[in-house]
């Protein structure tokens, strides 16, 4: 796996989005130190999310439930 990009975000829980290309994977990593993988996430999707008003919230709506999650 080889990131593509890493946005810092402001969060009350997330510290970072990042996307990784092949296979396509949003990586959320946890302000509380975990890190989450879900798989086949857009990079337009991702990178919506790494610029939402509320990262949470759109992790919540948008990924949560929709793409397959593991932690890694």
């Amino acid at each position: 796996m080889a990131v593509k990009w890493t946005k810092d975000v402001y969060s009350t829980n997330v510290q970072a989005i990042s996307w990784e290309e092949e296979p396509p994977t949003m990586i959320v990593t946890w302000l509380k130190g975990k890190r989450s993988a879900y798989a086949d996430v857009p990079e337009d999707v991702a990178w919506d999310v790494a610029n939402a008003p509320s990262v949470g919230s759109m992790i919540n709506s948008d990924i949560k439930g929709k793409y397959a999650h593991r932690y890694v």
